[in-house]
């Protein structure tokens, strides 16, 4: 038998490996707590000390990096054989620039209030180093599916922590959830009640210390993350 038919024979017999086999599955999964992209890899926290004053920012934003992440390491992964090696960087920027205009257009169009508070976050998302890492770590040697998971997981490990410290600070910050404030006027002390927001909560150093705390939490949970 030519080794070429011995190849094809070692082709029909080995399984195909599930759609979300053990292995897939902690694509998604580590990124969510473990190995976090914002607490554990320290990636991307610009984001999540600049635009988490309120919730509604956090939530856009996360959905801008779920989109851009996912659909770029797709196209990555599809293109990762024909890309020489020696621009691939420069692939990669293109790739991220184009998916960040056509967000940035979309929320433009749709959202404009979302899109005014953003600002330049949304397109600063081109050199979030997040997506670029896992452009070049993974997605450039993985097949597309095993690459949409680890784009799914590191963007929804990304969101969790954005949303999260976003409540904290609107809820504590001005007592109000996505916008809407949920404290009556007569709980507040400057009308003869007893509550008052922490505004210190809507300063940026508090997302910092946030973030931090969630941290803390992460190592007393999990011992392996305790650095010797």
């Amino acid at each position: 038998m030519s080794e070429l038919a011995e190849q094809e024979v070692k082709k029909v017999a080995e399984p195909k490996e599930p759609l979300f086999s053990p292995k897939n599955k902690r694509l998604i999964t580590d990124p969510l707590n473990e190995n976090n992209p914002i607490t554990i890899q320290v990636l991307g926290i610009c984001s999540a000390l600049a635009i988490t004053v309120q919730v509604k920012q956090a939530v856009f934003m996360s959905l801008s990096v779920l989109f851009v992440m996912v659909a770029g390491n797709w196209l990555i992964s599809t293109l990762r054989n024909f890309i020489p090696n020696r621009i691939r960087i420069i692939v990669q920027l293109v790739v991220v620039a184009t998916l960040v205009t056509l967000v940035d257009l979309t929320l433009k169009a749709y959202v404009p209030d979302v899109s005014e508070k953003l600002s330049v976050f949304v397109g600063l998302i081109i050199t979030n180093c997040i997506i670029m890492g896992r452009f070049e770590a993974f997605a450039m040697g993985n097949k597309q599916w095993p690459s949409i998971l680890d784009a799914l997981g590191n963007a929804v490990g990304y969101a969790w922590i954005l949303i999260a410290v976003a409540v904290v600070r609107e809820v504590l910050g001005s007592g109000a959830f996505w916008g809407y404030k949920f404290i009556p006027e007569s709980w507040m002390i400057a009308n003869g009640g007893f509550y008052m927001n922490n505004n210190l909560m809507i300063l940026p150093p508090m997302a910092l210390i946030t973030v931090g705390v969630i941290i803390w939490i992460q190592r007393a949970r999990i011992k392996n993350l305790i650095e010797a």
